[in-house]
């Protein structure tokens, strides 16, 4: 298909623009999708910022959260037809690499990034199409679909920590990614502590399941956290769902002797942070990264949102237009509502 569609375009920090391109051209195994939903994240708002090194090239479409009609299908696809309602993933592993062949698929060397949600049409690379790609059931809607990569991405780190039945997990921060811990740590039959600055985000957080919020804005975290846990020891697990260095180091202080400190919210570039070590060392504490997903994730996680398992509905506040999408990220800045849905 040849021709122009709207999207926004960015250019560094602070510069995107709302702009014509040209639709994307469509080869070897790929499909052209037209988007019907692209939900706001916290990573664009992150790279409207201060750019991301491993997603955005100036001039280039951004957003990677969306769910569409497939309106064209390259030489050799096989599996779909146009007129499939599909969510795509953002990425996809090469499976041939030294990490892929370890199965730490998110820490592949070749992984495949798509981006280009926020516009008309979008392109699925052949990786992510073999992988990575859905079709969506009638009874789902675009926008539920669309929660398809945050919703892997947690699921991803939710199992990796290991909850279990009646563990204390304390949440900092009830953006759109502390409400996915907070909803996934509920299935867990997890006890819920959730922090942040934000009264309106720690009142979504009740709503989603938490059991205790602590206004971080008005008294030490650490300490509020750990008095709502046996004793006073710590949080089972404490989760990062910030990107803010200073909230990982508090995320390690919340934890009892032998707990698990997620650190899932990624930094600015070349931030560091502060571990007493014999508090380390002495506490058998154990510190996880977590990034990304993998495929076994994407695929859990999609059938949760077509089982109704994960209300996806309540994450998104809004509609709002494509040419509004910088009034979105910025009520999502300035902590307003959870997810917006971006229609083009």
């Amino acid at each position: 298909m040849k021709g122009k569609m709207k999207a926004q375009l960015f250019f560094g920090p602070g510069q995107v623009r709302y702009a014509e391109t040209d639709i994307p051209q469509v080869g070897q195994g790929e499909l052209l999708v037209r988007i019907r939903a692209a939900l706001t994240c916290g990573s664009d708002l992150k790279t409207y910022k201060q750019g991301h090194p491993t997603m955005i090239k100036d001039g280039s479409v951004f957003g990677h959260e969306y769910a569409g009609d497939i309106v064209e299908i390259g030489p050799g696809t096989e599996g779909f037809k146009v007129g499939d309602r599909v969510v795509g993933l953002n990425s996809s592993p090469c499976f041939q690499c030294y990490y892929c062949r370890r199965e730490r698929y998110s820490m592949c060397e070749n992984i495949v990034y798509n981006n280009g949600a926020y516009a008309q049409y979008i392109k699925i690379p052949s990786s992510i199409v073999k992988i990575n790609t859905f079709k969506i059931p009638d009874h789902v809607s675009y926008k539920e679909a669309a929660l398809l990569e945050p919703l892997s991405c947690v699921l991803h780190g939710v199992e990796e920590s290991h909850i279990g039945i009646g563990d204390t997990v304390a949440i900092n921060g009830a953006g759109p990614i502390g409400l996915l811990f907070v909803a996934l740590a509920k299935l867990k039959g997890a006890r819920i502590i959730v922090s942040d600055l934000s009264s309106e985000r720690l009142a979504y957080a009740r709503q989603f399941g938490a059991h205790f919020t602590v206004d971080a804005s008005q008294t030490d975290p650490v300490e509020e956290v750990k008095s709502f846990t046996e004793r006073g020891y710590g949080a089972d697990v404490a989760i990062d769902a910030t990107g803010s260095a200073k909230v990982w180091e508090k995320a390690i202080l919340m934890v009892r002797k032998g707990g698990l400190a997620l650190l899932f919210g990624g930094c600015k570039h070349g931030s560091t942070i502060e571990v007493d070590t014999s508090l380390l060392h002495y506490s058998e504490l154990t510190i996880k990264g977590i990034y990304h997903l993998t495929p076994y994730y994407a695929q859990k996680a999609f059938g949760m949102i077509v089982s109704g398992l994960i209300d996806a509905q309540k994450f998104i506040t809004a509609d709002m237009p494509l040419s509004q999408l910088l009034q979105a990220l910025n009520l999502m800045d300035n902590k307003q509502g959870i997810k917006y849905n971006i229609v083009s």
